[in-house]
């Protein structure tokens, strides 16, 4: 069908889910501008942390920058989804469940945004634009978005026929139009960090985490202590990504973020408490990172709507969640390729039937995946649940450590239709 109009598309938030949905919607044919309120694309990340990308995910970027061989250089393959669990008086370790057909690929923040954004036009981009306002006049009538320019404080005006929403999980947007959709407080928080020793990749910390953990390198740790637990794998370029969730009350949210800088006595009381837990091995990667931080974890009730007249939620703005069923990243990614897709089949003129057709792709998907995410959350941490009692991993059943494999998620391995062509041939 010949289009006759080229849609526009403003999309808020320039992370790695609003640089996709710029990917998918440019395959698409539309106009494609990008607001977002950093100053600067970013060149590293302090606060960088690692990620896994499923074989979907992986497919969807190839296609988006054009070559293969970027992302895989770019990442390290986990073959292996490996759960265990560390008695932490005696510091002995033992095998819970190991799947080894993951074919998931790790990577580091940075290093995926750098990737995708580099694979784009860069006049695209309005970096140092926060989003104030929108306002609608109805599906055909276009949308109009106020932005302020953090250099100059001057408030720009920006028209455009589709605002697609990527403004992450704390989102301004959502707010607007499901004003009582609430974060949820896990219960707990996540020490990150990320250990670079590709300086001294022979020094006694890390052959003595090898030897503790001889599948890193092509392997997803997930170490189960009482009531806690631990996520390890290796990053591209010798770095150690690690996560550490540790029960608490809900710190307060500084600076609008979920993540949060701490001070060095904070620090020395986790590592105190670290050695309570877990292997020395593990501890002295800890204590050797540079710069760690905290994460609150939240997640929401699943929405039923992702769509309004011409605005539309994606990614974390669309369906907050906990990090256990390595979805966030992924999730993000599906989303701008079904948006773009249903986009391309509909065109312009169309667009509350293209935006139908992706809520009723993707609603029913991520709701399932959202709460999946977790339960898996709350088992491998040692929550109540209404259905079963706290998970122990000293003393779990077969049956019970089954419960703990990625493999078990909703449409795990599931293509939408819509993109089994894109995600086939790339």
């Amino acid at each position: 069908m010949k289009r006759e109009k080229k849609g526009k598309a403003v999309v808020v938030g320039g992370s790695i889910g609003g640089v996709s949905c710029a990917h998918a919607l440019v395959a698409a044919g539309w106009e494609v501008l990008v607001l977002e309120k950093s100053a600067a694309p970013p060149t590293g990340s302090p606060t960088g942390a690692g990620l896994g990308l499923d074989p979907l995910a992986q497919r969807l970027i190839d296609s988006w920058v054009g070559a293969t061989h970027l992302l895989r250089d770019a990442t390290v393959p986990l073959t292996i989804d490996l759960n265990q669990a560390t008695d932490g008086e005696k510091k002995v370790s033992w095998t819970l469940t190991r799947d080894e057909n993951f074919n998931f690929r790790a990577a580091h923040w940075a290093d995926l945004h750098s990737l995708l954004y580099n694979a784009l036009p860069p006049s695209i981009f309005l970096w140092g634009h926060l989003f104030l306002s929108l306002c609608t006049s109805g599906e055909n009538a276009g949308i109009k978005i106020k932005a302020k320019v953090l250099q100059t404080n001057e408030t720009v005006e920006i028209a455009g026929d589709l605002l697609v929403a990527a403004d992450g999980c704390l989102s301004s947007i959502r707010k607007i139009f499901l004003p009582d959709l609430k974060l949820r407080y896990s219960g707990y928080c996540a020490w990150r960090g990320v250990l670079d020793f590709s300086d001294n990749e022979n020094s006694e910390i890390i052959t003595g985490l090898q030897k503790a953990y001889p599948d890193l390198g092509k392997c997803l740790y997930f170490d189960l202590g009482y009531r806690t637990h631990v996520v390890l794998y290796e990053l591209p370029n010798k770095r150690m990504n690690w996560i550490w969730y540790v029960g608490q009350p809900e710190p307060q949210i500084q600076r609008n973020s979920v993540t949060t800088k701490v001070s060095r006595d904070m620090i020395e009381a986790m590592l105190k408490e670290a050695e309570k837990v877990w292997a020395p091995e593990l501890v002295k990667v800890m204590k050797a990172t540079k710069e760690p931080f905290i994460n609150i974890i939240y997640d929401c009730e699943p929405p039923e709507q992702v769509f309004w007249g011409n605005l539309v939620l994606v990614g974390d703005a669309a369906h907050p969640t906990t990090p256990h069923g390595v979805r966030s990243t992924n999730m993000s990614l599906l989303d701008a390729a079904v948006l773009g897709k249903c986009l391309e089949k509909w065109g312009a003129e169309n667009l509350h039937s293209a935006l139908e057709e992706y809520q009723s792709i993707r609603v029913p998907v991520t709701t399932k995946q959202v709460l999946h995410s977790r339960r898996m959350g709350r088992i491998k941490q040692g929550l109540v649940l209404p259905d079963r009692r706290a998970f122990d991993p000293m003393t779990a059943s077969p049956g019970e450590c089954e419960e703990l494999q990625h493999k078990n998620m909703p449409f795990f391995s599931h293509v939408p239709a819509i993109v089994e062509s894109l995600a086939r041939c790339s």
